[in-house]
């Protein structure tokens, strides 16, 4: 990765490049700073700057999405004087990670029918329950999973602001918290003029663990009941040596 006082320089000639193609062929261009997110120890989280340019005027929204699994979601009761989960919804296509961003308000230049089409925002993300609940329950459970990923910083209900540099040149930031699921990402650039997605553009980011962490995770995925054996071996061995060192104290 670029140091980053030259990343500044980096973006500028790729922009510079941008702007050189041919306007007909390439309605909308776009690109990220870095395709590769690594986890390492002490990892904090990381910012990624995308950057792109038009052929002309416009409106350029941003979608991130992570790599889509199941979600279960549960609810607990009382019964007998005892919490338990009474009630699940399990949804299917679900995204570790959704964020969005725009140059301004989505409500200026989109229908609802396009935010609903594109899934511009958390609101009009489709999930598909495994079992067949009522909508109102199923409409419930999705509330809940909503507010659970956006407590989690997973989801990012407020877009983030894309800034035009000029009439054609334009970037965002996209920010991914510690706590960033690994897998493929797809990262969605749309061109919107007069109400209409009239380009868009998909770019792949990977997000991965490296080192010794990724070695570990490897070994207790491969090797899960070794692995489990070996963890409390590990820990009643330290528990002795604590147990020893304080009598001698």
């Amino acid at each position: 990765m670029a140091p980053a006082g030259v990343l500044p320089f980096l973006l500028l000639a790729l922009l510079c490049g941008l702007m050189a193609r041919p306007a007909a062929a390439d309605p909308l261009t776009a690109d990220v700073s870095s395709h590769l997110i690594a986890i390492t120890t002490g990892f904090t989280g990381s910012d990624v700057v995308l950057f792109g340019a038009t052929d002309g005027p416009g409106d350029v929204v941003v979608l991130v999405r992570g790599p889509e699994g199941l979600a279960t979601v549960r609810r607990k009761g009382r019964v007998a004087g005892f919490w338990i989960n009474v009630e699940s919804v399990r949804f299917e296509r679900v995204p570790a990670y959704f964020s969005i961003a725009a140059n301004r308000p989505l409500t200026e230049f989109t229908s609802p029918t396009l935010r609903q089409r594109e899934q511009f925002g958390t609101s009009v993300l489709r999930f598909e329950a495994r079992r067949e609940p009522s909508p109102e329950t199923v409409e419930r459970f999705r509330e809940a999973l909503l507010r659970s990923k956006i407590d989690e910083g997973l989801f990012v209900s407020q877009p983030g602001e894309v800034r035009f540099l000029g009439e054609r040149l334009f970037r965002t930031n996209i920010r991914f918290p510690a706590n960033v699921p690994t897998g493929t990402y797809t990262v969605d650039v749309f061109l919107v003029r007069e109400g209409e997605v009239v380009a868009a553009q998909a770019t792949p980011l990977v997000v991965s663990k490296i080192g010794v962490g990724a070695d570990m995770a490897d070994i207790a995925h491969r090797y899960a009941a070794l692995y489990g054996i070996i963890a409390v071996l590990v820990a009643g061995m330290a528990g002795w040596l604590a147990g020893i060192i304080f009598r001698r104290n």
